[in-house]
């Protein structure tokens, strides 16, 4: 099945997302032109979770962990047009991440902000993975949809894809696995609690979840629904996961010159190791997440309390990172302590006062609340809550855990 596109007379793309190697597609907009010398407007961004501000390889050209969708020159995109049935769907050449019609390219995210790329990796995301449409006017709302395109940016969609005619004659269907939407439920502010998963079709439609990512019958149709992106919506893509920003929610979110102060203040407070008395200090960022140093806290992330390194209270029989406290005796994972810098992931710009578990990444208490009862998509059946700023799955009653500092004794 293909939905031929004019592109013509349809609106721009602004963002094409899919996994190295497969296809791409142009998306819609409306029809207005750029002025010669005006200032571009801001759709928003996309942040992928799990890469904590930078991909380990480092951000460039269309790989990166953080996506700003601006307005093009010139409006560019597809529409709804002709459908034709292919006899032999191998005929139609599939679009490739190399061509210039694909915006931004991602991969498969791996817990601890790794990707799964790789010629031995089998990749879950589809090869067209989804398509954003932004109009060009105020206020320049932007919606989901899934697609699969090929070379000449005509929507295809393989012959074992979910796919049904619409009432009013047009042709809609699913992707293999699937493109996943969750918008939260009073925007993504400090107010904020997760909303519910849905899967979104190549018309922009909204539809319960099928029994599995690649299951042949769609779910239910959710008519009071729409694909309309919040601030704070999540879109995944079955081996990544993305966070939409506006540019109002950018406002209201915490800076890195705000992150850079709180973790000033948090070390000028001078919390001490309750048992070496060593003085504690959190790493600069521009260190980056190596190996920690000897002023690096690390916390007992059953207990929450705040120690330097020490080699004693190992559990060996329970796990090379299983110590026990020795202030409360309680046995668990003994790792150190990360802040988390990718500030859009942040609910508000309180102090850094827990920690995920078992990653260790610290954030303000009402982020890290937010993200843990936040169930995120794990291959074709099961949710997770993970640590937005790695990926690792949380684990323990609560997920985070309440950091406790010694301060100094003089």
């Amino acid at each position: 099945m293909v939905l031929e596109g004019n592109p013509e007379v349809g609106c721009p793309r602004t963002s094409d997302l899919q996994h190295p190697g497969n296809s791409g597609s142009c998306v819609l907009s409306s029809g207005e032109d750029v002025q010669p010398g005006e200032e571009p407007i801001k759709y928003g961004e996309l942040i992928v979770l799990g890469y904590n501000g930078c991909l380990a390889s480092g951000d460039k050209g269309r790989r990166r962990s953080r996506l700003a969708l601006s307005r093009r020159p010139h409006a560019n995109g597809v529409k709804p047009d002709v459908m034709h049935h292919i006899s032999t769907p191998l005929v139609s050449k599939i679009g490739r991440s190399t061509e210039n019609m694909i915006d931004f390219v991602v991969t498969d995210t791996s817990p601890g902000g790794g990707t799964t790329e790789g010629p031995s990796t089998q990749s879950t995301i589809s090869r067209y993975a989804c398509r954003i449409l932004c109009d060009r006017r105020p206020p320049y709302t932007a919606r989901l949809y899934a697609a699969g395109f090929d070379a000449s940016s005509n929507i295809f969609l393989g012959e074992r894809a979910a796919k049904w005619r619409t009432p009013d004659g047009l042709m809609d269907g699913l992707t293999t696995n699937g493109v996943l939407v969750m918008h939260p439920a009073g925007g993504f502010s400090e107010d904020s609690a997760p909303g519910v998963w849905r899967e979104i079709s190549v018309c922009g439609n909204v539809y319960t979840l099928r029994d599995s990512r690649s299951a042949q019958q769609r779910g239910k149709l959710v008519e009071n629904e729409s694909n309309v992106l919040q601030d704070g919506s999540l879109i995944d893509l079955c081996g990544a996961t993305l966070l939409w920003r506006t540019p109002a929610g950018l406002l209201r979110a915490p800076t890195l010159k705000q992150l850079e102060a709180q973790r000033q203040e948090a070390n000028a407070a001078r919390p001490q190791c309750p048992v070496g008395l060593s003085t504690l200090a959190f790493p600069s960022p521009a260190r980056g997440r190596t190996a920690p140093d000897k002023q690096q806290p690390w916390v007992y992330v059953r207990c929450g309390h705040v120690h330097g390194y020490h080699g004693w209270g190992c559990r060996r029989e329970r796990g090379p990172q299983e110590r026990e406290c020795p202030l409360c005796r309680l046995v668990g994972p003994y790792v150190p302590l990360w802040l988390g810098q990718e500030a859009g992931l942040c609910l508000d710009p309180g102090p850094p006062s827990h920690a995920f578990a078992p990653c260790g990444h610290v954030c303000s208490e009402k982020t890290a609340r937010y993200w843990a009862q936040t169930p995120l998509p794990h291959g074709t059946h099961a949710f997770h809550a993970a640590c937005p700023f790695c990926g690792a799955w949380l684990t323990g009653e609560h997920g985070c855990v309440r950091l406790i500092f010694q301060g100094p004794l003089d």
